[in-house]
């Protein structure tokens, strides 16, 4: 299964997607990107920012060449793929995807996303109508040939899943001989291919004390983001409890390593990124323990039917891959019918948080996993038990600490040419905010009156890149293979 985290997130986050610097590109390289179709910004700014859906996952079949225990799909080779949506289906879906934000960042995936021969074709056609698009993999099957024609077809990132470096682990946890061979292999071809990755691995009780030794490994390899992801009940997940030692931790375990992460990311800031996916409560540790975290930057309460959905094979709506609640169906509705109509999105997006986590001072910065809630209590408003902290319920909400967030719209305190406007335009539109205000900063600190595009260009290569201050493979012009 590839069950990476860009199908899993990210991103994320918001908390999903944004683990690939190629995604601010556009913002800097005049005649980047493509000319947006769909929803004009006006248009989609009729939307909510807050419900818009910044990052859309894609799982465009649930065949593969692996049978990973928790894939939260029940991916297989023996998967058919007679009802996965055809390649017109999916210009079309792309199409009103657009219609509702013509700025998305798309993460195909699967299943193995590799598998399907018109993966290239699919993503060429997003990228080339406006929206960023990554894959997640499970890496087996990437070829030097196939990483090229990623790349063709205006792919900006891989997210790749790597559960141990020991390989009797990992390739027991993915069921298939020589899997880790495979994929440290392709993770090598990532780095000469110049394409930016990220890796994904899943928590479980017997790879626990091998965070440390994958975080330092990713960071070494060039990895953009290393996403830790905690188990969710669901799919083949809900049968992993007949293996002691593959099950997700305690409450009290989850702790101890969110406690560790919150470190690791501390310690490996400005050259990895480190998150944990689909257990939130990172956020308190970072907010207690690290308040200049540019973890903080994000919307970081689950982003689950409010800036975040998933597409599945057939083409069923849900709000994200771990929750298998329908919220719509695209071969009988638009995507902007279900994205605007769904009552099970309206509740993710208005309804009040059940149980401890409706209590909790941490409700905003971290809000519990939806996804997790609704695979142990069947309600997708409930509280996430794999926490431990104990709310007391006398203590305010506290709020985000940034002004401007990731999500959040980018509104203007300067002038604009009209030149920079439409290279903004092309930015994914869960950065936009972030980057203009960033833009503009630049700009007070230069003495500059206004934003232009000769502006955009000079700051290019001083972005400010939360996770990395190496500069990324798309900012170096083909100048080699050093840092500048």
């Amino acid at each position: 299964m590839s069950e990476t985290g860009a199908s899993r997130d990210a991103g994320a986050d918001l908390g999903e997607g944004d683990g690939f610097p190629s995604a601010y590109r556009d913002a800097w390289e005049p005649g980047a990107g493509a000319e947006t179709a769909g929803a004009t910004a006006a248009e989609a700014a009729e939307d909510s920012d807050r419900d818009l859906p910044h990052v859309v996952a894609w799982n465009l079949t649930a065949r593969c060449n692996l049978e990973c225990p928790h894939c939260y799909i029940s991916a297989g080779s023996w998967r058919s793929d007679g009802d996965d949506l055809s390649t017109e289906e999916c210009r079309r879906i792309t199409d009103q995807v657009l219609d509702v934000n013509p700025a998305p960042l798309f993460v195909l995936s699967g299943g193995e996303p590799l598998v399907r021969d018109d993966l290239e074709e699919i993503a060429a056609y997003a990228s080339g109508q406006g929206a960023t698009v990554v894959v997640g993999t499970n890496g087996t099957l990437l070829t030097r040939d196939r990483i090229a024609s990623l790349k063709d077809a205006g792919v900006r990132g891989v997210a790749i899943s790597v559960d141990s470096l020991d390989p009797d682990y990992h390739d027991r946890f993915r069921r298939g001989a020589g899997a880790l061979e495979q994929t440290l292999a392709a993770v090598e071809r990532l780095r000469e291919g110049r394409l930016d990755f990220v890796v994904q691995t899943t928590l479980t009780r017997a790879n626990r004390e091998e965070v440390p030794e994958l975080v330092a490994w990713a960071a070494e390899k060039g990895a953009v983001c290393f996403n830790l992801y905690f188990l969710v009940g669901t799919g083949r997940g809900e049968g992993m409890a007949s293996d002691g030692r593959l099950t997700g931790l305690s409450p009290e375990q989850n702790e101890e390593v969110l406690a560790e992460l919150a470190e690791l990311q501390r310690e490996y800031r400005g050259r990895l990124m480190i998150r944990s996916k689909c257990q939130p409560q990172l956020m308190r540790h970072v907010h207690e323990r690290d308040p200049d975290s540019p973890l903080l930057n994000y919307r970081t309460r689950c982003p689950c039917g409010v800036q975040y959905c998933r597409i599945t094979p057939e083409g069923k709506v849900t709000p994200c891959p771990y929750m298998p609640e329908v919220a719509g169906d695209l071969r009988e509705a638009s995507f902007g019918e279900v994205w605007r109509g769904s009552e099970l999105f309206r509740r993710l997006r208005e309804e009040s948080l059940g149980g401890k986590c409706g209590r909790c001072a941490y409700r905003e910065l971290c809000g519990g996993c939806r996804a997790r809630a609704h695979a142990e209590t069947g309600d997708p408003m409930g509280p996430d038990e794999s926490c431990a902290y104990e709310p007391d319920g006398r203590e305010e909400a506290i709020q985000p600490p940034r002004e401007i967030t990731y999500g959040e719209s980018a509104d203007r305190e300067m002038p604009w040419t009209e030149d920079a406007e439409e290279r903004l335009e092309r930015v994914p539109s869960f950065v936009r905010g972030v980057v203009a205000n960033r833009l503009e900063d630049y700009a007070r600190r230069k003495g500059e009156s206004r934003v232009t595009a000769e502006l955009m260009t000079r700051v290019r290569k001083e972005m400010p890149i939360d996770f990395s201050e190496r500069m990324p493979f798309f900012a170096r012009g083909g100048e080699g293979d050093g840092d500048e």
